[in-house]
């Protein structure tokens, strides 16, 4: 959502309010919806039937917004553009590396990244912990899916059958000790992609000596905060449908 708070012009602070409502408008529309009517528009945007009106005619103009037939309106061929220009140009790890980077900021231990290959997780962006002790995985591993809360995470919310997995989709992440290495800890949450697809899934690990069961939950809420807020950033604006917190979402 964005910063609704004002300047004494009546600006949106840091920004212009014509610009932040014409986004608005563009953003009101859901993954999978074509067409939307000026009224549902004004609805979703929070404005006026005119002003709405207004700007989607002005965006019509630089053809970001289309009006049909029928007096419905959709996205233009310039947002498909933008939309090309932005994925060419996107690399992943520009949006996950600064999430593990706060991360490890938040709890002070080592973060990392993992994405399904086959039966198997990979180690795709990791971030080091300031601990001296700590556990180490070099970017590029290859690890099992069934041993370690990343991996379990990942079957999961791939949809594996009965449990550990119906519980971590009901949590939302999963804790693991000495799962994969004996005196190693971590607690990991999903991360999804474009059209709400799961991507991976990010976790924090360490000894077990310092990691405890009851210091992994307390971590866990940062895990998860951490993986919703990159969901966000990888899959755009969150649809109606989508649960505020991501990580309990499954296709």
């Amino acid at each position: 959502m964005r910063n609704s708070s004002t300047d004494e012009a009546g600006e949106p602070a840091g920004g212009v309010i014509a610009v932040t409502r014409a986004l608005s408008l563009m953003e009101a529309f859901e993954v999978g919806e074509s067409t939307l009517t000026l009224a549902e528009l004004s609805r979703r945007a929070g404005m006026h039937k005119t002003t709405a009106l207004r700007l989607a005619r002005t965006l019509a103009l630089s053809q970001y917004m289309v009006q049909t037939e029928d007096g419905q309106w959709r996205l233009g061929p310039a947002a498909g553009w933008l939309g090309a220009r932005y994925q060419a140009g996107f690399d992943v790890n520009n949006v996950v590396e600064p999430a593990l980077h706060q991360l490890v900021k938040e709890t002070g231990e080592s973060a990392s990244f993992y994405v399904r290959e086959g039966d198997i997780r990979s180690c795709v962006a990791r971030v080091e912990g300031p601990q001296s002790v700590r556990h180490n995985v070099r970017i590029g591993e290859r690890l099992p899916l069934n041993k370690g809360a990343p991996g379990r995470v990942i079957l999961a919310f791939s949809g594996a059958k009965g449990e550990p997995y119906e519980g971590i989709r009901e949590r939302g992440y999963h804790v693991s000790t000495g799962e994969r290495e004996a005196e190693v800890s971590s607690v990991a949450a999903p991360v999804f992609g474009l059209n709400w697809r799961l991507l991976g899934s990010m976790c924090i690990s360490g000894p077990s000596s310092r990691l405890t069961k009851a210091k992994l939950e307390k971590h866990a809420k940062s895990v998860i905060r951490a993986a919703n807020q990159l969901s966000y950033a990888l899959a755009g604006s969150r649809s109606a449908a989508t649960p505020a917190a991501v990580s309990r979402w499954h296709p």
